[in-house]
């Protein structure tokens, strides 16, 4: 919208809410290859990549005058305050959602990586979209997340990334023994974020090397058979009381420990 005055946008259709509403709905996310951005910063980071959206409703033209200048008139729809609660699956919606199309890539679309992510069966949608918007801070190069792991473009994912899921490759039900032969055959280093290991910060200069880090269930962490298949284990040192990090606090750490000496060492 290009008008310095909001314009009055048009009212949804019931019709058209409908077909929005169902895509809370994992099967009709599956059959029409789209899913629902909610909030401000997710829409925005959206409206980056416009060739993905499909259509923006707000509940005020003048609160998201903003997101509205970023998009084509065309796609914009205006809803009432009280039909926004039949998009969002939270308590208090934000008042903007984006229809968006699906975005995933294949690993053989990741070119010369230096830094990856891979989640093991990780069935937690906050931490699943927590581990991408970290993925996404410490400068990854893609996430993929292994057969029986949580859909990507469940709406607490999504919410969960803020909008780094418009950010980075998402690679979807890999086995995991796959992932770590591609990672291997990039030439990366594969570790095992999970207890009994090595300590993180005992690795020194060997995080500047190209690294792929697996991360486990939440529940179960990694079983043995998929720690074998690492390079090394290793684990996050604690000099506190508590038992343990979750799984997406562990992701931060690790990803931040190798992108610092991946960076220190390009300098």
């Amino acid at each position: 919208m290009t008008s310095d005055e909001p314009s009055v946008l048009p009212l949804i259709s019931r019709g058209q809410q409908r077909s929005a509403r169902r895509l809370l709905a994992r099967r009709e996310r599956d059959e029409q290859g789209l899913f629902l951005a909610e909030g401000a910063q997710a829409v925005r980071e959206a409206l980056r990549r416009p060739e993905l959206v499909e259509a923006v409703i707000v509940d005020d033209v003048e609160s998201h005058a903003d997101l509205l200048a970023m998009a084509d008139e065309q796609i914009c729809w205006r809803a009432h305050p009280d039909d926004m609660f039949q998009l969002s699956d939270t308590v208090t919606p934000q008042g903007v959602v984006a229809i968006c199309r699906q975005e995933l890539a294949h690993l053989d679309e990741i070119v010369t990586p230096k830094l990856v992510v891979v989640c093991a069966q990780v069935r937690d949608p906050g931490n699943a979209g927590t581990v991408i918007r970290c993925a996404d801070a410490f400068g990854a190069d893609a996430v993929v997340f292994t057969k029986g792991s949580v859909e990507v473009f469940n709406p607490k994912t999504v919410r969960a990334t803020v909008g780094s899921i418009f950010h980075l490759p998402i690679v979807v039900g890999v086995e995991i023994a796959d992932a770590v032969t591609w990672l291997h055959q990039q030439g990366l280093q594969v570790l095992a974020a999970d207890g009994g290991g090595v300590h993180l910060d005992e690795l020194g200069d060997a995080l500047a090397r190209p690294t792929a880090w697996i991360m486990g269930n939440e529940a179960w962490g990694l079983p043995e058979r998929e720690r074998s298949l690492a390079d090394k284990v290793v684990g996050v040192p604690m000099w506190g009381q508590a038992e343990s990090l979750n799984l997406s606090t562990a992701a931060a750490v690790c990803l931040y420990a190798t992108a610092s000496a991946q960076r220190r060492t390009a300098l």
